[in-house]
């Protein structure tokens, strides 16, 4: 029996927001420890750079392609990105001489 056309958006609406909202949440823990503990230092620098840079491509992309969910999840994507990458930068020395390289 054939799906409806009605049920594939449906589903694909489900696991895109399911994605995003997922994507997004995924910094929180790595946020709330950083500022907990006050240290970056087992974070790496290269890899949150990398990050950041990738999520601000796919939120120029989105809104290149008018594509708003696809805009918006990456904006908090980026955001959430952004803070760990800050955090790093505020956190990531721990006063044994070691810059911030990561």
């Amino acid at each position: 029996m054939a799906a409806s056309p009605l049920a594939v958006p449906s589903v694909a609406v489900i696991v895109g927001t399911a994605a995003a909202l997922l994507s997004i949440t995924s910094f929180a823990p790595q946020i709330v420890k950083i500022v907990r503990e006050k240290d970056a230092s087992s974070v790496s620098l290269r890899t949150y750079v990398v990050t950041v840079a990738g999520f601000s491509c796919w939120l120029a992309y989105g809104l290149m392609i008018k594509a708003w969910p696809v805009a918006a999840a990456n904006l908090a994507c980026l955001a959430m990105s952004a803070a760990v990458l800050a955090l790093k930068w505020r956190y990531g020395r721990q006063g044994d001489g070691k810059d911030v390289k990561g």
